[in-house]
């Protein structure tokens, strides 16, 4: 009866600060203020704190400019957290668009929605991305192109980093800079994540939205250890299938490292 008092606390906080903000967001859009890009950062990391997802951030940022970040995709909760350690815009499948909720608030965040299977409008998508990246937006990428069960790393899409090249004409020092980041959902109640918990680090397309989310609502208490790793320098005459490689290669390593315990300090 506790467990069930506290998430629906928890769910009316949530709703409550949206109703607050979103007006504040929608303002921001309309006139383009750069209170666009923070509130976002705001609402994400009072979610977290409210939902019981306590993150750990490993390394730091990069903090040169246009920057991409590439991060590996178990579950939406991945889009909380990042939203809560930086002013980040997201790019998400355009079906996204339409779903209830979520739909929404990827709105009110300017996320960028791409269809992957419409191969005539990937110019266009990328172009969007360039010049986002070029105006100073940092976005965030999902090379995987999936959720996975949050215990490893599935082969990357290469086809987005198209945008990498794509902004480096409006690139000021001729150099785009993509930053792979591992996201390692590792203890449940200061706990080790054992096989009982791993469903909730995950979110298979297989399991439905608000059964994930009770999920993660009554464990209560979630430790995400996020990696900020080391930047790969995309240059012109650069290989994006290389870059694309060295990138799932790094996201690898530093997930399976918090995965198996060996915790950066």
């Amino acid at each position: 009866m506790i467990n069930w008092l506290r998430v629906g606390l928890a769910l009316f906080l949530v709703l409550l600060m949206t109703l607050v903000l979103a007006p504040l967001q929608l303002l921001a859009l309309r006139f383009d203020w750069k209170l666009r890009r923070r509130l976002p950062r705001l609402w994400h990391g009072i979610t977290c704190r409210l939902i019981g997802i306590r993150i750990r951030a490993h390394g730091t940022l990069e903090q040169h400019r246009p920057l991409m970040i590439a991060a590996n995709h178990a579950s939406w909760k991945d889009i909380l957290v990042l939203g809560a350690l930086a002013d980040v815009v997201f790019i998400a499948k355009t079906e996204v668009a339409d779903w209830p909720i979520f739909g929404t608030l990827a709105k009110l965040q300017k996320s960028i929605f791409v269809v992957r299977e419409q191969k005539r409008r990937t110019g266009d998508q990328v172009s969007e991305i360039a010049e986002r990246m070029a105006d100073g937006e940092i976005v965030v990428l999902f090379p995987e192109g999936t959720t996975s069960d949050g215990n490893r790393v599935l082969e990357v899409k290469t086809s987005l980093f198209g945008a990498a090249a794509a902004a480096l004409p409006l690139a000021p020092e001729g150099v785009v800079y993509v930053q792979p980041v591992a996201i390692a959902y590792t203890r449940v109640h200061g706990m080790p994540m054992g096989r009982y918990h791993r469903p909730i680090a995950g979110w298979p397309g297989d399991v439905g939205m608000v059964p994930h989310l009770m999920g993660v609502l009554k464990s209560g208490a979630i430790d995400v250890d996020v990696s900020f790793g080391e930047v790969v320098e995309y240059r012109e005459g650069g290989n994006r299938k290389q870059v694309a490689g060295l990138i799932e290669k790094r996201i690898r390593s530093m997930l399976l490292d918090h995965l198996r315990g060996r915790l950066w300090r």
